[in-house]
């Protein structure tokens, strides 16, 4: 069985890595901003784009998304620049969702709304809390205020699609404290929430150092709970693991096709793609972390690493990927985008369903409740 690469969506993600300082609990390809050459930079992101055009089959754009790093650092031409280049050689479907990260200590009005201008359709602001204290003790930027105020820009300059992140397990935070930043957040009425627990990520300086007064696990699950309770009670739906919509159609969809094991190109230092070739072949690629070695590799003619991504491991990352979504992932999806049948998780499905985890193969694959609550040990079936 093959994989037709025509058949499969086709997402974009753009890589801005400077930020004005790193948070110290991130471990994302960000670097703080000293003397880098942006326009230099930008050349790169256009000729790795440029370079990795043929291997896309003519496809059109159906997502788009700047992450960092902070990409509300950059000029708007920059952001105008890539988006004006995608759209003349490969084309945007009609509905392509085009999202830009924003840190509101960096909002400014002319920079939303020359994003707006370049085509930005969605914007993601990322609001951790909106309660000063707590900011202050997990080194973000901005204060609750300015998170407010980045908001009512963003309404202001005409973003009728936003998504607000929230953390839960913040040092110090109590029910009160994390139910608030709900409380604040719904008097926004955003189109979509990122709802997440702080996690202390090896090789940043809170894993090496943690901060005082961290909730322990069960507190910090306990505020998750109540949180998810509250956002039920708004009608929000969470559809995947810490993402909740307001409404039907306004999950991400850039981040529903990595879900659904579509494809994606990956430009920017320490990017990463995932390709269906004119071949049928699946194709992992990646770029150098450091933008001095990116903008090099890019001067050179050099193509972003590739790895072949092997038929005996598409099954789990498939699953991996498909299983955070709360209704599951179209069990068509599974033949037509890793090529193979699905006999190939046959065995394993039928354990999870005689464990009360799966439920029978159908039109969908999909978890039980019990199983939601206990990925790792559904994946690991197929581990």
């Amino acid at each position: 069985m093959s994989v037709i690469a025509q058949e499969i969506p086709l997402a974009l993600y753009v890589h801005w890595p400077w930020c004005v300082q790193k948070c110290p609990y991130c471990d994302f390809n960000s670097h703080q901003k000293r003397d880098a050459d942006e326009s230099e930079y930008v050349q790169a992101l256009l000729d790795d784009w440029a370079l990795q055009l043929p291997a896309l089959s003519g496809r059109k754009i159906s997502s788009i998304f700047f992450g960092g790093g902070t990409p509300s650092l950059a000029h708007p031409r920059f952001i105008a620049a890539v988006l004006d280049r995608v759209a003349k050689e490969a084309g945007l479907t009609s509905d392509c969702e085009i999202t830009l990260e924003a840190n509101p200590g960096t909002a400014d009005a002319a920079h939303f709304a020359g994003y707006r201008a370049a085509g930005v359709n969605r914007l993601s602001l990322g609001i951790q809390s909106f309660d000063s204290d707590l900011l202050k003790q997990i080194g973000r930027i901005h204060d609750g205020n300015q998170a407010k105020q980045a908001i009512e820009l963003a309404r202001k300059l005409g973003f009728d699609n936003l998504n607000l992140d929230l953390m839960v397990g913040l040092p110090s935070q109590t029910e009160k404290t994390a139910l608030a930043d709900i409380e604040v957040a719904l008097s926004f009425a955003p189109e979509h929430l990122s709802h997440y627990q702080l996690t202390l990520e090896p090789n940043t300086p809170f894993f090496a150092r943690p901060p005082q007064n961290l909730p322990d696990e069960d507190l910090a699950d306990h505020l998750q709970f109540i949180c998810h309770e509250r956002l039920n009670a708004a009608g929000f739906d969470r559809y995947e693991v810490s993402a909740w919509q307001s409404k039907q159609g306004m999950a991400s969809r850039h981040n529903l096709n990595y879900w659904q094991f579509g494809d994606y190109v990956g430009i920017g230092a320490g990017a990463h793609g995932k390709l269906t070739l004119a071949d049928g072949s699946l194709v992992r690629t990646n770029h150098a972390k450091s933008p001095v070695r990116y903008v090099q590799d890019l001067s050179a003619g050099l193509l972003p690493k590739r790895q072949p991504l092997l038929r005996e491991n598409r099954a789990f990352e498939f699953l991996m990927n498909g299983l955070r979504l709360r209704d599951g992932v179209d069990a068509s999806f599974f033949m037509q985008r890793t090529g193979l049948p699905l006999l190939a998780i046959e065995k394993q499905w039928q354990q999870g369903v005689a464990d009360g985890l799966l439920a029978p193969i159908s039109d969908k694959l999909v978890t039980t409740t019990l199983g939601y609550q206990y990925l790792n040990s559904v994946l690991s079936h197929w581990l």
